[in-house]
């Protein structure tokens, strides 16, 4: 990648946004987790906690890439491509948080089998996030860029099919009305969730194709 030879001449400043990106994905993937320990292993008040404090990572990390990109003249990347991947990361994580916190709302006593799949997707595609954030960082070549683009997109889709199997399931009318409503919103964010770690890897992919 072009950008390859810009990055080292850049001031460090202006190679914070890299480090943003790493930070974002990184709450992305201990968001996810959590959502993984929770279906798993049950809500308590220490994981409510943790979910709120995550949220607040993530926020504080978008604010310092805007404010950032705000004082920067020049950027490694295009100014737009960062705030979109800075937006798009920290939705991410703004999902899963809710998601997390919803499950006590809605006061849900049990998670079907379909929701842990969905749990251990989720957790696969934000660890991809991870390193395609990675390979952005270290101008890594268009071919490894593509690999995993190709990795999430693959995740992403197997993210469609849990989705399919669990609206067959909740509407099949083994649950009531309320509980649909409930199952269906939980599934539904994390869905997005997963949506938009493939956007940010399809993101990166664009970015590397206009600097190669």
């Amino acid at each position: 990648m072009a950008s390859g030879l810009i990055q080292k001449i850049l001031p460090p400043s202006e190679n914070k946004f890299y480090e943003f990106f790493e930070e974002g994905a990184l709450t992305c993937s201990l968001s996810a987790k959590l959502f993984h320990d929770i279906i798993f292993n049950g809500l308590t008040e220490a994981r409510l906690v943790e979910a709120r404090t995550l949220k607040g990572k993530s926020v504080f990390v978008a604010k310092n890439t805007l404010n950032e990109l705000n004082k920067t003249f020049i950027t490694p990347i295009d100014r737009e491509d960062i705030l979109h991947l800075s937006t798009l990361i920290n939705k991410i994580s703004k999902r899963i948080v809710r998601t997390c916190i919803n499950l006590k709302v809605y006061r849900l006593d049990k998670y079907p089998e379909t929701m842990r799949h969905q749990a251990e997707t989720l957790l696969l595609a934000t660890q991809e996030l991870q390193s395609v954030v990675a390979l952005l960082k270290r101008s890594a070549s268009l071919k490894e860029i593509s690999n995993s683009n190709h990795k999430m997109m693959e995740i992403e889709n197997h993210g469609d099919d849990i989705l399919f199997k669990a609206m067959d399931e909740i509407f099949s009318g083994k649950h009531e009305a309320l509980e649909v409503i409930k199952l269906r919103d939980i599934y539904k964010t994390i869905e997005s969730a997963l949506d938009k770690c493939y956007s940010v890897s399809d993101t990166i992919l664009n970015i590397s194709i206009k600097n190669d």
